[in-house]
């Protein structure tokens, strides 16, 4: 045995120096204990290591000897098939030949099915959501299962609910486990507290079964920090004004896709090379993104979180936050982008105003309400699938939202993804408020967490990375020695007023375009609307405009606050009626808008109407009057699905008969004003209804865009 096992040893060290490079490199502690683990045991193990530790180095070295060994194909989950491509081409010159089975290469699947057959790969890489796609699920997974030799699951804190990430397609992994049976399996993540690392173990078949391998989480290159600022505009000045003192290239991390493009702007135009990376990003896009910043040919990716979790740069030099993440864990796995192969990375965040704000409304986001599981289940059938668009058109469920509920309806046994669309099963199901509550609670321990890390106290103990080890349960926690607590202020905190100056200048630029809806909703004609395919030219809206995103850093600020429940309904305020001249001057109009035309509003009609009444006088165009509500409260199906807006607000206004006389008088577009705009379809009915009373055109324009 002792024999087997050095000569394990000995190839997956060949293996290792192949895969890095390097003819020197040796094992990190408790590398070589989870490779024997599943190569000479064929046990279950959990490794829990800080980011660059090496976890995908076990996993490649693990496959090469288990197919030296004559063991079939590894099965590699992961959410992060994109940011893999540094790995697999690593993992290629050691000789285990990787593929993917994914969206963005649908033309190559037969091709990988028949590489498959014919035993050419090593590591079949799917994605989560891959292992419901019925096609691979009933026609693929159970003899792939039967012959893989071992099952990988990238990101393991995915499967628990109390990771930091609600994905309900890996809490179906469980049911993957067990239909291994005795094959090995690894589950890796950088970011796990003690609470995780339990429900994953446990998830995997209990901490008697499992090896879970867990190392410290501090890393010594990394120097925290947190600076407070006066206000957004001295926020962004520090960063125009000190970026460029910051070591090498790196990340700076904003928390909504807006202020991510607004502040890449913003530095572009101070003279930095830097280039904005997020969720809307097309996918050819991030790969040119991340290969500038691998080469150091940009200052910075100003990235959401889309950049998070598999981006590998060993040595970036810095992560700054412009606001906090919701959680330590997410905090960290970010910061952990930096100083893996470094002597000293840079790590600042810089809190908002607005963190607080922007965390509840995407915990709310992510949640599945019990009213709509029981719109979902009522509308679905055993025997007559649907397809998420047409289910989309029976429910109050706005899309992305829908597909959320209907994974965690599939992964709890209620509903089927089949060919077509979906099924219900018929089995019993009840809406559990109570682990929801759990989950939502400890979501407002964690948004808690970063408070406090803010708040830190002067001295060691209040050292930062310290506080990050304990509340991620890491017993090795220590001061460190190097952040702004342990030593002092280790960044500028002053910022010059030619920086805040154009910070200041940037943050109360004006003006989003609201863009026009061209086609009506599927199944308008199932909730008895007169309307299908594109919707008439002689019908539509133009292009319109609004004041700010309320997710914008600059005004979206003093429009949430405007906007917000509660607020109570006033004239519009003199700041924003100058905002909205601002956008007037600078839109790009085909023709001026010969009149102008208000909402009825139910939540702020002073607000409305003062705005359209000081626009008229403003511009000297005349108050052409108000379109009038035709219900007594708002109009229905606001937040919801995008049919079901439309439905509720279908027969929610009229045109007076003054009004009505004038359109038909007038020789130009309209102006029409509201104060927010959500889904569009208020505007587009709205418009549709004065083009038709003889509007030659409307021109949208709302105070605020909410998306």
């Amino acid at each position: 045995m002792t024999d087997t096992r050095t000569d394990t040893r000995a190839a997956a060290l060949d293996v290792l120096r192949t895969l890095v490079g390097r003819p020197d490199a040796d094992f990190h502690d408790g590398q070589y204990d989870a490779i024997e683990a599943i190569v000479d045991d064929a046990r279950r193990a959990l490794v829990v290591q800080r980011t660059g530790w090496g976890k995908s180095a076990v996993y490649f070295v693990a496959t090469k000897l288990l197919r030296d060994r004559g063991a079939g194909p590894t099965l590699l989950v992961s959410p992060l098939l994109a940011l893999m491509r540094d790995q697999v081409a690593a993992a290629a010159r050691a000789g285990v030949l990787a593929a993917s089975i994914d969206s963005a290469n649908q033309h190559l699947w037969d091709e990988v099915r028949e590489r498959l057959d014919r035993d050419e790969i090593d590591v079949l890489l799917v994605s989560p959501e891959r292992l419901n796609n019925p096609d691979f699920r009933d026609g693929q997974l159970p003899g792939l299962i039967e012959r893989t030799g071992l099952i990988v699951i990238d990101e393991a804190h995915c499967i628990s609910d109390w990771g930091h990430d609600f994905r309900p397609d890996y809490r179906r992994l469980r049911d993957l486990v067990a239909a291994a049976g005795s094959t090995p399996v690894l589950a890796t993540t950088a970011t796990a507290n003690g609470r995780v690392v339990a429900d994953v173990a446990a998830q995997l078949g209990g901490p008697d079964e499992v090896l879970t391998i867990r190392g410290p989480l501090a890393r010594a290159s990394l120097r925290l920090g947190v600076l407070r600022t006066r206000d957004q505009a001295t926020r962004l000045g520090w960063l125009v004004e000190h970026l460029r003192d910051l070591q090498g290239s790196g990340i700076v991390y904003a928390l909504t896709v807006s202020a991510a493009e607004d502040t890449a702007r913003l530095l572009r135009e101070a003279g930095y090379d830097v280039l904005a990376y997020t969720g809307k990003t097309e996918n050819a896009e991030r790969e040119t993104a991340e290969q500038a910043l691998k080469e150091n040919r940009v200052k910075a990716l100003v990235a959401t979180s889309a950049l998070g979790m598999g981006f590998d740069k060993p040595d970036l030099g810095f992560v700054v936050h412009l606001g906090a993440p919701s959680s330590p864990v997410a905090y960290y796995q970010q910061v952990g982008r930096a100083g893996r192969a470094t002597d000293s990375a840079d790590v600042l965040l810089l809190p908002g105003a607005e963190d607080e704000a922007i965390w509840s409304y995407f915990a709310t986001a992510s949640m599945p309400t019990e009213e709509q599981a029981a719109a979902v289940l009522r509308e679905l059938d055993p025997d007559r699938p649907l397809s998420t668009p047409a289910l989309e058109a029976l429910v109050d469920v706005k899309r992305s939202r829908l597909e959320l509920l209907l994974k965690v309806l599939d992964v709890d046994g209620a509903v089927r993804r089949v060919r077509g669309g979906w099924v219900a099963t018929g089995e019993p199901w009840t809406y559990d408020a109570e682990r929801y509550e759990r989950i939502a609670e400890a979501r407002r321990a964690e948004q808690q967490h970063m408070l406090d890390y803010e708040a830190l106290p002067e001295g060691p103990e209040g050292c930062r990375m310290a506080y990050l080890q304990r509340v991620l349960d890491d017993p090795s926690a220590a001061p460190c020695g190097r952040c702004d607590r342990c030593t002092s202020a280790w960044y500028p905190a002053e910022v010059s007023g030619d920086a805040a100056g154009t910070a200041g200048a940037a943050l109360q630029r004006v003006g989003v375009a609201i863009e026009a809806r061209k086609q009506w909703p599927t199944g308008a004609e199932s909730r008895g609307l007169p309307v299908k395919g594109n919707i008439a030219v002689g019908e539509r809206p133009e292009e319109g405009r609004a004041i700010a995103r309320l997710t914008d850093l600059g005004w979206g600020g003093t429009l949430r606050r405007l906007l917000a429940p509660g607020t109570p309904d006033a004239e519009v305020p003199r700041p924003v009626v100058d905002a909205a001249v601002q956008v007037l001057r600078a839109w790009d109009w085909a023709e001026r808008p010969v009149g102008v035309v208000a909402m009825p509003s139910h939540g702020h009609p002073r607000l409305v109407d003062s705005t359209a009444r000081a626009l008229s006088e403003i511009g000297r165009l005349p108050l052409l009057g108000a379109l009038e509500a035709a219900t007594s409260g708002p109009p229905e199906g606001a937040g919801g699905a995008s049919l079901a807006r439309l439905a509720g607000v279908w027969s929610a206004f009229r045109v007076p008969d003054d009004l009505r006389e004038r359109l038909t008088a007038s020789t130009g577009p309209v102006l029409l004003v509201d104060d927010a705009a959500d889904s569009r379809w208020t505007f587009t009915v709205a418009a549709r209804l004065l083009r038709q009373a003889g509007a030659p055109g409307v021109l949208p324009f709302a105070l605020a865009l909410q998306a």
